[in-house]
C-alpha cells in the first residue's frame, strides 16, 4: 500500500523529538526534526543560511571578546569590538583603520568582565555600565575621534559664589539667602551657593528691603534663582538676569527649593550601576554592588542631574529600593510600553500612578517570577525577550490584557533540546529582511529563532559552523554592495583553531541576496576575488591549513587545503567566493498516517520517491538518511562546462529503498550553492 503526503510549511521550525507522538498539535503539521544551518522564513520555506566572509582577527585571541552595536545614523553603524583593555570599529564587513592599522580607544574592563558589560545609546554617545567600574561613555566626535569618559552624575557645577546681603535699615529680624544658576545650554539650575551671612532688618517695614549681590561663575548664565531661608528651608523668591536681587518683604515658596546632589550613586567602588536604559527622558540606572535593588533616574530632560529638592518635585530624579523576598540585583532596565525591571528571581513593572513617572508616583508590581540571566533582553515591538537565569530557555515578556499585566511565556518550549544543560551567552535580534532572535548558546551553537509575533511564528533553528565555535554576537544595519534596500547584518566572534592555536575573528554574515549564481556566498570564514581570471586565489593566511570550498564564476570546483596563504583552482575564474564548508541539513518529522486510529505508528513506512518543491537553488540531495543520499540530477541544456543553472520548481528523486518505522526524508547541501526548499511531497509505501 502506498500513498502520498505533503509538508506544505516547515514554519513551526525544529521540534523535540519529545513531541514526535504529539499529532494532535497543530505545530507538528508544519515542524521539522533537523533545521541545521538552515534558516526558517516566516512564510513557510526553508533557506539554507548564508555563509560568514571573515572581517578580521580580534586583537587578542588569547580571551573572549565582546561585540556591542553602534548606530549613528541610518548610514553610519559600526559593530564595536570590546576588547580587554581597547575598543576596536568594524563597519560594512570591514575595519576602521587609522594609518594602516585598526583604529582603537583605550577601555578600562578586564577580559573577565567584557560580558557582563551593559549599554544604552543615545545620540552619539554610548553609555556602558558594570558594577565594577564607574559609568563610562562613548562618544562619536568623527570617524577616527572617539572618546571614553566617565560623566559626574550631580547638578552643573558653575555655581555662583560670594553671595552677600546688605540691609537698607536695621531691624530686629534675621535673613539668610542663597543663589542658584541656570544653564543657557539646556537651563539646569545649580546646587545652592554658600548661604549669606545673617542679617537684620525688618521688611514688613515700609522702605525697607535687601539687597543680594554675588559673583558671577564660569560659562554662559541664563538667569539666577534666589531663595530665602524660612522655617528651615531655603524656599523661591524670585530671578534676576543680573548680580543683584532685592527682597522688599517676598514671601518664601518653599514648596520650590534649591537642588540638592544626590549622594551614593556612581561615587565610589560598589556604587557603580550594573544596568542602565532611558525611560521618558531620563537615564536610568540600576544594580549597584552595595544596592542592587536600587534603581536611579535623572532629572527630568538630562542625561547626567541625580539632583533632588525637599520637597520632591515632579522634574526631581528618581530613586527607590525594590521592596522583595529576595535580594536580587536589578540586571537589566527594559523600556517597554511600561518600565520592566528584571532581576534573577523576578520580573517587575514600573508603572507611575499618573501618566508620567515622577518620585512620587513610583508603582512597583511583580509580573512573573523567572529570572533573567545576565544577557541583554531584545525588544521587539512590546514584546521582551530574555533568556532566564536558570534552565537555559528565553521568554517571551509581553502584556496581556486578561491578566492586566505582562506575562513570561516560554517560547523555547518545543524546542527544549536546543537550550537544556546550556546556558545562552549572548543575543542579538535582526529585524530584516527576516525577523530573527540570534542567541549563542555556552555549546558554542548559534541558535536563531524565527520570530513574527503577530503571526504566532516562533520557528527555532539551529547553525553551526566547521572547526568553531560561536562566543558573541551584534545587529547592525548595513547597505550590501550592490543592494537598494537595508539589513540587519549579524556580527559575530568565532572561535577556531588554526595550525594548532587559539583564533578569534570577527566574521559578518554575508547577505543572502545573491543576482548571479557567481555572487552566492555560502562558505564560512571566507572571502571574496574579484578580477581577472586567476587560477591562484591568495591571501588567504587565516585560513592556513584548513580545507576550503570554492565556487568560481558560480560553479563549485573541487575543494583545496590552504598551503602558503593560498588555493589553486581547477580552472581560472574571476568571481571566486573561498571559505569553509557548510553543511546544512533538514529531515522532516516521522509520518503520521490517516491509516488508521494509530495514525500509521508500528508500520513500517519506505520512502520511494521525493518531490521537492525548491526556488534557485542546486547541489540538492535527499535520501531516507543522511548517509544514503542522492544528488538531484538538475542539468538540462546548459552547455558542457558551465555550472548548472539555479532550479526553481518542482525536482524529483527516486530514493534508495529503507523501511523504518518513521518514514522521514533527509535533504542536505553541502556544496557552497543556495537551497530553498517551500515543500516536500513523498510517495510511502507502509507494510504490515
Amino acid at each position: 500500500m502506498s500513498q502520498r503526503t505533503l509538508a506544505k510549511s516547515f514554519a513551526a521550525g525544529e521540534l523535540t523529538p519529545e513531541l514526535f507522538g504529539r499529532i494532535d498539535l497543530s505545530k507538528l503539521q508544519a515542524g521539522l526534526a533537523i533545521c541545521r544551518n538552515f534558516k526558517v522564513l516566516p512564510h513557510g520555506p526553508v533557506e539554507s543560511r548564508a555563509g560568514f566572509e571573515f572581517v578580521r582577527e580580534v586583537k587578542n585571541s588569547a580571551v573572549a571578546t565582546r561585540l556591542i552595536p553602534f548606530t549613528y545614523s541610518v548610514t553610519q553603524t559600526m559593530a564595536i569590538e570590546v576588547g580587554a583593555g581597547y575598543f576596536r570599529f568594524h563597519s560594512n564587513g570591514a575595519t576602521l583603520l587609522s594609518a594602516g592599522v585598526p583604529y582603537e580607544v583605550a577601555n578600562p574592563y578586564a577580559a573577565a568582565d567584557l560580558l557582563d558589560i551593559h549599554y544604552v545609546q543615545s545620540a552619539d554617545v554610548l553609555t556602558l555600565v558594570h558594577p565594577n567600574y564607574s559609568v563610562q561613555e562613548l562618544r562619536r566626535l568623527g570617524a577616527l575621534s572617539w572618546t571614553l569618559t566617565a560623566p559626574t552624575f550631580q547638578a552643573p557645577v558653575n555655581v555662583p559664589t560670594g553671595v552677600t546681603a546688605v540691609p537698607t535699615l536695621a531691624g530686629a529680624t534675621p535673613y539668610q539667602y542663597v543663589v542658584t544658576a541656570v544653564n543657557t545650554a539646556n537651563l539646569e539650575e545649580t546646587v545652592a551657593s554658600g548661604a549669606s551671612a545673617v542679617i537684620t532688618n525688618d521688611l514688613t517695614i515700609s522702605g525697607h528691603y535687601n539687597t543680594i549681590s554675588w559673583a558671577a561663575p564660569a560659562g554662559t548664565i541664563a538667569r539666577y534663582n534666589v531663595y530665602k531661608l524660612a522655617n528651615g528651608l531655603y524656599g523661591f523668591i524670585g530671578q534676576a538676569a543680573s548680580l543683584s536681587f532685592v527682597d522688599n518683604n517676598i514671601t518664601p515658596d518653599v514648596a520650590r527649593t534649591p537642588p540638592i546632589n544626590d549622594t551614593g550613586f556612581n561615587d565610589a567602588a560598589g556604587n557603580y550601576p550594573g544596568a542602565v536604559s532611558y525611560f521618558e527622558q531620563r537615564r536610568c540606572f540600576a544594580g549597584t554592588n552595595n544596592l542592587p535593588q536600587n534603581f536611579w533616574a535623572t532629572k527630568s530632560g538630562t542625561e547626567s542631574n541625580m539632583s533632588y529638592s525637599i520637597p520632591t518635585r515632579d522634574d526631581n530624579r528618581v530613586a527607590f529600593r525594590i521592596a522583595a523576598r529576595e535580594a536580587s540585583a536589578i540586571r537589566h532596565i527594559v523600556p517597554a510600553a511600561s518600565l520592566i525591571l528584571l532581576t534573577p528571581s523576578c520580573e517587575w513593572r514600573v508603572n507611575p500612578a499618573g501618566d508620567v513617572l515622577t518620585p512620587s508616583s513610583v508603582q512597583v508590581r511583580p509580573q512573573s517570577y523567572i529570572g533573567c540571566n545576565n544577557v541583554t533582553p531584545a525588544l521587539v515591538g512590546n514584546s521582551v525577550l530574555f533568556a532566564q537565569a536558570r534552565g537555559g530557555r528565553i521568554r517571551e515578556m509581553s502584556y496581556s490584557w486578561q491578566a492586566n499585566g505582562y506575562q513570561a511565556n516560554d517560547i523555547s518550549i518545543l524546542a527544549p533540546h536546543l537550550f537544556d544543560y546550556n546556558n545562552i551567552i549572548d543575543m542579538a535580534f535582526s529585524r530584516a529582511p527576516t525577523p530573527v532572535l540570534w542567541c549563542v548558546s555556552s555549546n558554542g551553537n548559534l541558535l536563531g529563532m524565527t520570530y513574527v509575533p503577530e503571526q504566532q511564528v516562533a520557528a527555532w533553528h539551529r547553525h553551526d559552523t566547521i572547526n568553531g565555535a560561536f562566543e558573541a554576537v551584534c545587529t547592525i544595519t548595513e547597505t550590501p554592495a550592490g543592494q537598494v534596500a537595508s539589513e540587519e547584518m549579524l556580527y559575530a566572534v568565532v572561535r577556531r583553531t588554526i595550525g594548532g592555536v587559539t583564533k578569534r575573528y570577527v566574521e559578518r554574515m554575508h547577505t543572502r541576496y545573491f543576482a548571479t549564481p557567481a555572487d552566492a556566498f555560502f562558505v564560512d570564514c571566507g572571502a571574496t576575488y574579484t578580477g581577472a581570471a586567476a587560477t591562484t586565489i591568495s591571501g588567504l593566511t587565516w585560513l592556513e591549513g584548513q580545507t576550503v570550498s570554492i565556487l568560481a564564476d558560480g560553479a563549485v570546483q573541487p575543494q583545496r587545503v590552504v598551503t602558503g596563504g593560498a588555493v589553486t583552482l581547477q580552472n581560472a575564474a574571476s568571481k571566486v567566493q573561498v571559505g569553509l564548508p557548510i553543511t546544512a541539513d533538514l529531515q522532516t518529522l516521522p509520518l503520521a498516517l490517516q491509516i488508521d486510529a494509530a495514525a500509521g505508528v508500528g508500520k513500517p513506512k519506505n520512502v520511494n520517491k521525493v518531490w521537492l518543491r525548491v526556488q534557485r537553488s542546486s547541489g540538492i540531495f535527499a535520501g531516507p538518511t543522511f548517509d544514503t543520499l542522492i544528488e538531484v540530477k538538475e542539468r538540462t541544456n546548459e552547455p558542457w562546462g558551465t555550472p548548472p543553472a539555479l532550479k526553481s520548481g518542482e525536482v524529483s528523486v527516486m530514493v534508495s529503498p529503507s523501511w523504518g518505522p518513521d518514514g522521514a526524508i533527509c535533504v542536505r547541501q553541502s556544496d557552497p550553492l543556495p537551497l530553498t526548499v517551500v515543500s516536500i511531497a513523498l510517495e510511502v509505501a507502509t507494510g504490515g
